[in-house]
């Protein structure tokens, strides 16, 4: 895996993370926490939810899933 990859890959499951620790929160706290572009939040929302691993019961807030997941 080249180091971009790996890199989003980190990022992806560092925002994963983040919502799982907070419960519901919305695409601009994970944007400040993070530092990153609205868009760049979005890409990596969209991962996760074409995953299952988070939904968006209301507009621009997000939950984390029942779904299981294996951190390492």
């Amino acid at each position: 895996m080249d180091h971009r990859t790996t890199r989003m890959l980190t990022r992806v499951k560092s925002v994963y993370l983040f919502i799982r620790e907070h419960g519901t929160v919305s695409t601009r706290a994970i944007a400040e926490e993070f530092g990153m572009t609205h868009r760049t939040v979005q890409r990596d929302l969209n991962i996760l939810v074409h995953n299952g691993l988070i939904s968006s019961p209301k507009r621009g807030k997000w939950k984390t899933t029942a779904k299981k997941v294996k951190i390492s």
